[in-house]
């Protein structure tokens, strides 16, 4: 059977058509996208930096990046510190998993405690301290804002 149909029907079905399909692949996109967005650290390679930015002792890191963040699985050892830095089209946020932080930003000193949060906004300095004798175990996500 052979239906005979206008160009307006024909615009129409096919509109559908198109539309449907780049549903289908958006919802496609975003399922794939979706179980990409875990990260594991425990499958990324540790990588130790002898004096980050600066600091003393060892800083051992496990990071994911991309175009928009830098989040990265860090141990800061007893003793260890990072370098004073700028953030400068970037801020920081650490959030401490096991040990205690001295930070130093601006000029002002805080602990940073399990659970607890350090944030470092755009054009602002900070640097950490490990005056511990255990390590610091901390995430660091570091947002990009100019690009």
């Amino acid at each position: 059977m052979i239906y005979a149909i206008s160009s307006v029907q024909f615009q129409k079905i096919w509109s559908t058509i198109v539309l449907t399909t780049y549903i289908f692949i958006t919802l496609h996109q975003n399922l794939i996208n979706s179980c990409s967005m875990v990260i594991d650290f425990d499958d990324i390679k540790e990588c130790r930096t002898m004096n980050f930015k600066g600091g003393k002792g060892p800083l051992d890191s496990r990071s994911f990046s991309d175009d928009n963040v830098k989040i990265m699985y860090s141990t800061l050892r007893p003793g260890s510190s990072t370098g004073l830095h700028t953030h400068n089209g970037n801020s920081e946020v650490i959030y401490i998993l096991s040990g205690e932080a001295t930070f130093h930003y601006d000029d002002t000193t805080e602990v940073v405690r399990v659970g607890q949060c350090h944030y470092c906004p755009e054009g602002h300095s900070h640097y950490m301290e490990n005056l511990t004798d255990h390590d610091l175990v901390y995430l660091a996500i570091v947002p990009q804002h100019n690009k």
